[in-house]
C-alpha cells in the first residue's frame, strides 16, 4: 500500500464520528481476534480431530493384527474374514472405515472387506518399510480416497503379514466441515452479539461528547448562554441560587480562592450558606466521560460568570475614562500612534475623535517624545506607574501649554499599550511664571543703585563730550580731525555700552517663552556679571569668571538661568556680607564662578567664601518662603524658584557647605 493510499484512508477515518471511531474499532478489533481464534481452533481442533481417527484407525489395525496372527499362520480364510468384517461394520466404523483387508509377507492379499473386485494397484500403495511400526498414505480407491493405514502381523520375531485399514477421506472431511461449521456458527453469534452491544456501547460513551459538541458549536457561535443538561442544575445547569450570579461584586470561593465566601458577600454581612455545601463544583460521577462533561460545564459556568463580572468592570472603567477630567490616551508603544481616547481630550487638544485616533501622539508633542516614550515604557514594565511633569504640549493650531503626564502599561485589545493621563497644569506654570517674574522685579529692583551707578558712567562720558563740542562751537574754534574722531569714537562706545546695559535688563526682565531653546550657558553668566559686578565692587566683593571654552548647549531659557545665577550670586553676596559682620577677623569677598563639561553634562559652580549653611538648615533652604534673613528684607524665594527652574530644564541642584567657610552650589544640565 503506498503512502498516497496510507493518507487517504487517514483523512477518511479522522472525518469519520468518534461513535463510529469506537464501533469500527472495537468491531475491527473483534474480527481479527475471531479471526486469530478461528486460525488457532482449525490447528488445535480440525488437526487434532484428523490426529483423533488416525489414532482410532490405528487401533483397529492393530487390534487385528493382533487377533489375526493364528489365522494367518492356518490360512483360516473364513475366520480372517469374518474378523475383518465385524471390526469394519462396528458402530460407528461402518461410515468411516472405507475397507480393511490383510496380506501375507509377499504382500498376497488374503482377505478384504471390499464388495468389488480387489483393485491391484491398492495392495502395493501402502507397504510397511522394514523394521517400521506403521506406514500412513493417501490412496485412491476408483473415485474415492481414503488415509491407508498399514500395521504389520508379526509373529515372534517374525513378520508373517499386514493389516490395511482405509478411513474414508470424505467421512473425515465432513467431520470437519461440520466441525467448522458448528464453531463458526458460534463465532459469529458471538461476533453478532458484540456488534450489537458495541453499538450501544458506543453510542452510550459518545452520547455526552455529542452533547458537548453541539455546545461547544453554540459557544463558537457566541452564544455563552446556550442551555445546559438538566442533571447539572435546576435551570439547565444554572445555579440559580448562587450569591456570586446575583452580584458580579461576590466572590466566588471556587474561582478566586476566597475562603470566607461562604460567610459574607461582599462585606454586606449576608451569609449563603450555599457556598459552604456548594454542589454545582462537586465531583458526581466517577466515569472519566462524565467528569469531562461535569468539567466543561463547570467552565461554560465559569466564563458566564467572568463574562458577567467583566461587563460590569468594563462599564466600570468605560465611563471612568469617557467621564475623567483630564484627557486620557490609549497609546501604541511601538509606533504611538493613538489607539482611543476620551471626550476631554478632544475638548483640550481641540481635535475631533477621528483625526485623533490613528494620529502620532509625536503631533501633539514633539520635543523629545519618541525618547519619552521608549523610556517610559521600560520603567512603566517595572514601576508600573511613571510621572512626567510639565511637558510641553500643542493644541490644534500649534497653541502650546504644558501638562503632567501619568502613564502606565495595559494590554488593550489583546495588544501592549501605553495608557497615558495628561493634567493641564498651563495656568499653575503662569503663576510660577508671574512668581518668577515679581521676583525678578525685586532682584531688579536691588540691583538699581548698581544699575544706575553702570548707567552714570557712560551718560557722563557722553555729556563731557557733548560739551565739549558745544564749547568749541560757541568760541567758533576748529575742532582738529584726531580730536574729533577721538572725542566721537568714545560718545560712541559710550552709547554702546548704555545700549548693552539696557539690553541686559530688558533680557533679564524678559517674561520665558514655552518654548526652550538651546543656551550657551555661559551667556547668562557674563549677563548677570555684567549686571552686578560694580556694585558688588562697591561692596568689595570680587566676581571671578572661569568660564569653559566650546561647552555644549543645554535646553533652556537664557533669562530664566539668568535669574537663576543671579539668585545664587545675590546669595552669596548676602552670605560674605554676614560673615564679615559676624566673623570681622577672617577673609571674605570673594564669589567665584567655574564652567565646564563632565561628559554629556554641563557644569556651572557657584562658590563663595561666606558664612555657609548650618546642618540644621540645609535640608530646608530650598523651601518656599524659609530664609535665614530678616522677613522684612527676605521673602524666601529666591532659592527655591532656582531650584524650580533646575529641574524645570531636568537639571540637578548639589550644595556643598562648610559653616564658616563657604558655600559652593554646583548646577548640572544634560547637554542638548
Amino acid at each position: 500500500m503506498t503512502n498516497d493510499a496510507v493518507r487517504d484512508i487517514g483523512r477518511r477515518f479522522r472525518n469519520v464520528s468518534l461513535k463510529n471511531k469506537i464501533f469500527f474499532s472495537i468491531i475491527a478489533v473483534i474480527l481479527i481476534i475471531s479471526a486469530a481464534i478461528a486460525m488457532l481452533a482449525r490447528w488445535i481442533l480440525v488437526d487434532n480431530l484428523i490426529d483423533e481417527l488416525e489414532l482410532r484407525g490405528i487401533a483397529i489395525a492393530r487390534t487385528i493384527a493382533e487377533r489375526s496372527s493364528g489365522y494367518i499362520l492356518d490360512k483360516n480364510t473364513p475366520e480372517l474374514l469374518s474378523l475383518i468384517f465385524d471390526e469394519a461394520k462396528l458402530k460407528e466404523r461402518q461410515h468411516l472405515v472405507s475397507y480393511i483387508f490383510v496380506s501375507d509377507r509377499e504382500d498376497q492379499v488374503l482377505s478384504h472387506t471390499l464388495t468389488r473386485p480387489f483393485p491391484e494397484s491398492l495392495r502395493l500403495a501402502n507397504r510397511v518399510p522394514q523394521d517400521a511400526a506403521k506406514s500412513l498414505r493417501l490412496c485412491w480407491i476408483g473415485d474415492e480416497q481414503a488415509y491407508d493405514i498399514a500395521i504389520p502381523v508379526t509373529q515372534g520375531i517374525y513378520r508373517i503379514g499386514t493389516v490395511h485399514v482405509g478411513l474414508n477421506k470424505g467421512h473425515v472431511d465432513q467431520l470437519v466441515g461440520k466441525l467448522r461449521s458448528t464453531f463458526l456458527g458460534f463465532l459469529s453469534l458471538v461476533v453478532v452479539i458484540i456488534f450489537v452491544i458495541t453499538h450501544r456501547l458506543a453510542n452510550y460513551i459518545t452520547m455526552p461528547i455529542a452533547k458537548l459538541t453541539r455546545i461547544s458549536e453554540e459557544l463558537g457561535k457566541g452564544n455563552f448562554e446556550v442551555k445546559l443538561d438538566l442533571q447539572h442544575g435546576p435551570d439547565g445547569g444554572q445555579p440559580l441560587d448562587c450569591p456570586a450570579l446575583a452580584n458580579p461584586e461576590v466572590p466566588c470561593r471556587h474561582l478566586d480562592g476566597d475562603p470566607t465566601a461562604g460567610d459574607t458577600a461582599g462585606g454586606a454581612g449576608q451569609s449563603h450558606p450555599v457556598c459552604g455545601g456548594c454542589r454545582f463544583y462537586r465531583r458526581q460521577t466517577a466515569d472519566e466521560v462524565g467528569q469531562l462533561s461535569d468539567a466543561f460545564y463547570k467552565m461554560i459556568w465559569n466564563i458566564r460568570l467572568y463574562r458577567r463580572r467583566l461587563r460590569e468592570s468594563e462599564r466600570k472603567y468605560r465611563s471612568l475614562f469617557d467621564s475623567g477630567p483630564d484627557p486620557i490616551f490609549v497609546i501604541n508603544p511601538q509606533s504611538f500612534e493613538i489607539i482611543d481616547a476620551n471626550p476631554r481630550a478632544v475638548e483640550l487638544y481641540g481635535y475631533s475623535m477621528a483625526e485623533l485616533i490613528g494620529m502620532p501622539f509625536t503631533q501633539l508633542a514633539p520635543e523629545h517624545t519618541r525618547e519619552y516614550f521608549q523610556a517610559l515604557y521600560s520603567q512603566a514594565e517595572i514601576a508600573g506607574l511613571v510621572t512626567y511633569p510639565k511637558a510641553l504640549h500643542y493644541k490644534k493650531g500649534r497653541t502650546p501649554f504644558y501638562v503632567n503626564l501619568h502613564a502606565s502599561t495595559i494590554t488593550y485589545k489583546g495588544q501592549a499599550a501605553i495608557v497615558l493621563a495628561s493634567t493641564d497644569i498651563t495656568a499653575m506654570v503662569e503663576k510660577d511664571a508671574q512668581l518668577i517674574q515679581a521676583s525678578k522685579m525685586k532682584s531688579l529692583g536691588e540691583m538699581s543703585a548698581g544699575i544706575a551707578h553702570e548707567l552714570n558712567q557712560p551718560l557722563n562720558a557722553i555729556k563731557m563730550g557733548s560739551d565739549f563740542l558745544g564749547m568749541m562751537v560757541e568760541a567758533k574754534r576748529d575742532i582738529p580731525p584726531p580730536t574729533l574722531q577721538q572725542v566721537v569714537a568714545e560718545m560712541s562706545s559710550q552709547v554702546d555700552r548704555a545700549a548693552e546695559i539696557i539690553n541686559t535688563l530688558r533680557s533679564f526682565g524678559r517674561k520665558a517663552e514655552l518654548v526652550a531653546e538651546r543656551v550657551d550657558i555661559n551667556k547668562p553668566i557674563r549677563a548677570v556679571s555684567s549686571l552686578v559686578r560694580r556694585q558688588f565692587e562697591l561692596d568689595n566683593i570680587q566676581l571671578e569668571l572661569n568660564l569653559g571654552q566650546l561647552l555644549r548647549p543645554v535646553l533652556a531659557h537664557d533669562n530664566r538661568l539668568q535669574q537663576v545665577f543671579f539668585n545664587l550670586v545675590t546669595n552669596a553676596r548676602d552670605a560674605i556680607t554676614e560673615k564679615k559682620q559676624r566673623l570681622p577677623d577672617q577673609p571674605a569677598g570673594r564669589i567665584r564662578i567655574r564652567t565646564y563639561q563632565e561628559g554629556d553634562r554641563v557644569m556651572a559652580e557657584v562658590a563663595d567664601d561666606g558664612i555657609g549653611i548650618g546642618d540644621a538648615v540645609r535640608d530646608k533652604i530650598f523651601e518656599p518662603f524659609f530664609s535665614t534673613k530678616e522677613s522684612s528684607t527676605d521673602m524666601g524665594l529666591g532659592l527655591a524658584i532656582t531650584y524650580g527652574i533646575v529641574k524645570d530644564y531636568n537639571g540637578d541642584l548639589l550644595l556643598t557647605s562648610h559653616e564658616g567657610q563657604g558655600t559652593t552650589f554646583t548646577l548640572r544640565f544634560a547637554a542638548a
